[in-house]
């Protein structure tokens, strides 16, 4: 008779590639939160995860380190999975699909699949 390991959940090494970026206004499109625009605060592509404004906002109550310190709550974003969300044309109001577009110069530009608009 064997014992078997415990699995552990493994990370992946490797960053993904995301077409969403810092600075972006995005949409969520799942999830308890749906419906709602923010701006993206930072992306953690090893995850596939983004950091949104206003989105998936967790309570964390903190201890005081020092002494003669008191205690106190600290509302913070948790990350979403990047599929969750969907880049938001704050013009059009609507959200669409990222497109990329390779320009005469040779540059790669951001482009939204509905509206056509340029992001970058």
């Amino acid at each position: 008779m064997t014992t078997a390991t415990p699995k552990t959940k493994a990370t992946p090494t490797q960053r993904i590639k995301m077409r969403i970026r810092k600075g972006d206004t995005v949409q969520v499109i799942t999830g308890k939160e749906k419906g709602k625009t923010g701006e993206v605060l930072r992306t953690l592509p090893i995850e596939n995860r983004v950091i949104v404004e206003g989105i998936n906002v967790r309570t964390r109550h903190v201890k005081p380190t020092q002494e003669g310190e008191s205690g106190r709550i600290v509302t913070e974003e948790a990350s979403v999975h990047a599929s969750n969300v969907m880049l938001y044309s704050t013009n059009k109001k609507v959200a669409s699909r990222v497109a990329l577009v390779v320009e005469k110069d040779g540059s790669k530009k951001r482009r939204l699949k509905k509206t056509g608009e340029l992001i970058d």
